[in-house]
């Protein structure tokens, strides 16, 4: 229909009707004139009104359904976060229990040796430093960390420091080939030199060739003059193989390191070296051997065994 006066009138007289017969209705209440009306559309429309309801359902049930299905993938996200900061936390915890165990087992070797050390955490290991066995702490100039200093960890003998950056340093550990540190065995005065050998034991050779030595036996760092690189009395592993001497001038030892260089975590560089020599005071104690049982056999004669006089008789 075109926008016409006459439109805009009627469409003003149809809308004026309408408010009418709604307060007609209103007042009337449930004898209301318009009621009758209202049934018979109610009558005509319904059908319609069931069929349209009929087919708009399903697409508001999948509307229902695909936001109850986001809210539901929001919450199983949610959970799942919840779930992985969870074992992370619980990673973390266990991680911080393994470091105040290593610290704890440190601070006792750093006590028992009289030995000022700087706590540090291994943050790289090796490859930037081509093929030495290094590992890289997070401790540098601006922690008093100098060239030549120890390493130590709450095993050993890990090291010793052989480049330093202002927060950072490089330590070449005693496992590596070039590496070659002073020792002295238990309980004694032989003295060698113990080398690196990768992942093998390490290599000593005791400066006395008839040196008695034997499997289970232990050695310490010797020290070197002025404590470095290395200062007295730090546990550097058991002997675990001997061979047979020769008559040479050195003798030739295997020795397991007490440290486990492929899982270190936390370090101590030592700052300031004991005032006395702590001899074998460090060594861990030595473990108690195992009692066998002793097994103790009787022989008792066989009951059918003859006697000597019933032998006799019967010859």
């Amino acid at each position: 229909m075109r926008d016409t006066r006459e439109s805009r009138l009627l469409l003003v007289l149809l809308i004026a009707i309408a408010f009418a017969l709604i307060t007609v209705d209103i007042r009337g209440g449930e004898d209301s004139p318009v009621d009758g009306a209202r049934q018979g559309a109610a009558t005509v429309f319904g059908p319609i009104e069931s069929g349209v309801s009929a087919a708009v359902d399903p697409v508001g049930n999948a509307v229902s359904a695909i936001r109850d299905s986001g809210e539901r993938h929001d919450r199983l996200a949610a959970l799942e976060k919840e779930n992985a900061a969870l074992k992370t936390r619980l990673g973390s915890d266990d991680r911080s229990r393994s470091r105040l165990k290593q610290l704890d087992k440190m601070l006792k070797i750093a006590g028992q040796g009289q030995y000022g050390i700087k706590g540090a955490e291994v943050i790289a290991i090796g490859a930037a430093q081509g093929f030495s066995w290094t590992i890289t702490v997070d401790v540098g100039a601006n922690d008093g960390i100098k060239r030549d200093m120890t390493v130590l960890n709450g095993e050993g003998l890990v090291g010793r420091v052989t480049t330093v950056g202002p927060n950072t340093a490089t330590v070449l550990l005693a496992s590596d080939p070039d590496f070659t540190v002073g020792t002295r065995m238990e309980s004694g005065d032989e003295l060698g030199f113990a080398s690196g050998q990768g992942d093998r034991p390490l290599r000593v050779e005791l400066l006395n060739g008839k040196a008695e030595v034997k499997k289970g036996d232990r050695l310490v760092t010797f020290g070197s003059q002025a404590d470095r690189p290395f200062v007295p009395g730090v546990p550097v592993g058991v002997v675990s193989r001997v061979d047979p001497s020769g008559g040479g001038l050195t003798r030739t030892l295997y020795v397991t390191p007490y440290v486990g260089f492929t899982k270190l975590d936390i370090v101590g560089v030592v700052v300031e070296a004991p005032k006395k020599d702590p001899r074998d005071t460090v060594l861990p104690p030595k473990p108690k051997p195992t009692p066998r049982p002793t097994v103790t056999v009787t022989v008792t004669p066989s009951a059918e065994a003859p006697v000597d006089g019933q032998n006799q008789q019967e010859q």
